[in-house]
């Protein structure tokens, strides 16, 4: 059997980026991507739920996007998928083509015959459901496998709520709403994250040994993210109106520059970012940034990086990737870029380093002291 251990830290991953307010469209393709692996679905897709009970969206894993634009408009949420909308429970088939409900399949669409669907509620609201098709290995899914889908949904719910909120912190009017924001973060996002993890719990007295420790490594992380949670609650009540949104800023930033190149992001924001970030140290936190993530996109041939900003009593700035590590020159520090970098730390009495990762690809950090 296929160890599940990576796909469970992708999972994990994606629900720390949604804390982190990585866009809902992007944490959507984490979950089904990871769950596919997780029970080896060949196909996989995520259905939002509109106000009028169809599939007003549908993120899909297996099937390329050529072949989807072949097939054409989207499914609404009838036959089998609607099955799940009408009565929000697991549902698991052998074959979904001998079912009642069935309504086809249009015309260029893949052969598929079992089927596992999961819905994933937000408190009494179900925001969705978790479509898996065409277990790998065998003629259908099992019980284990719709225990583990069960487990990620109430992770997705999580995951999915909080991209909601850090997206409505966006927009600018709501930060007049900041302090009701504040208390559902702390009174509904941090109880779901702590009920998710207690789902984990139970879940890994299913598991083999190797899955259970990485079950517990990922209850480790929800620990994390609810501290992570809380500080953004303190941001949204300290922050004065006129001071900008620093982490909403870099967090665009992040996935405005990762997004084209192909590059999955890990973003963690640790401590009193926008209460601490004066606008022009925050312009210079954003410069660094800049120049980090282009190297690592022009330079690096990464699949991943990991930036970590935290205010604490300095301002720390970190960009590590997996890639193939920066060209010789540039680690020298004789490339224009970084040379600015550390003029822009030295200014402010701070440090500036770029060295080789471990075992592979580069590690970009900049410090600076912050006023107490």
């Amino acid at each position: 059997m296929k160890s599940q251990a990576p796909q469970f830290e992708r999972i994990v991953e994606a629900l720390a980026e949604a804390a982190a307010g990585v866009s809902l469209p992007t944490v959507l393709r984490h979950i089904i991507e990871s769950t596919c692996r997780l029970v080896g679905a060949q196909y996989g897709a995520l259905g939002v739920i509109g106000d009028d009970q169809r599939l007003v969206e549908f993120v899909t894993h297996g099937a390329s996007s050529e072949l989807i634009g072949e097939i054409g408009q989207y499914p609404e949420g009838l036959g089998i998928l609607g099955l799940l909308i009408v009565e929000p429970k697991p549902l698991r088939l052998r074959d979904l083509t001998q079912h009642p409900g069935s309504h086809g399949f249009p015309d260029r669409h893949p052969e598929m015959h079992s089927f596992l669907g999961v819905p994933i509620h937000i408190g009494e609201e179900v925001f969705g459901n978790l479509y898996l098709c065409e277990k790998e290995g065998a003629s259908e899914f099992s019980e284990e496998d719709e225990r583990l889908v069960a487990s990620v949904a109430a992770v997705a719910a999580v995951a999915i709520e909080n991209a909601r909120l850090h997206a409505r912190l966006q927009d600018h009017a709501v930060l007049q709403d900041r302090e009701r924001i504040a208390r559902d973060l702390h009174d509904k996002i941090i109880q779901r994250v702590f009920a998710a993890g207690m789902a984990l719990q139970a879940t890994a007295r299913l598991a083999d040994a190797e899955v259970s420790a990485r079950i517990v490594d990922a209850v480790d992380e929800l620990d994390a993210i609810i501290a992570e949670v809380r500080s953004t609650i303190f941001d949204l009540e300290a922050r004065p109106a006129e001071r900008p949104n620093v982490s909403a800023v870099v967090l665009d930033l992040v996935d405005h520059v990762t997004r084209p190149a192909g590059i999955v992001p890990t973003v963690r924001i640790d401590g009193a970012l926008n209460a601490r970030v004066t606008p022009e140290l925050a312009e210079d936190l954003l410069a660094v940034l800049r120049e980090g993530l282009a190297n690592v996109v022009r330079h690096s041939g990464a699949r991943h990086v990991e930036v970590t900003v935290s205010a604490h009593r300095d301002l720390t700035v970190v960009v590590c990737d997996d890639g193939n590590g920066l060209p010789a020159r540039a680690t020298r520090g004789r490339g224009h870029g970084l040379a600015n970098l550390t003029a822009r730390a030295q200014a402010r009495g701070g440090t500036f380093s770029c060295r080789a990762g471990q075992p592979v690809g580069t590690v970009l950090e900049w410090q600076v002291p912050l006023p107490e």
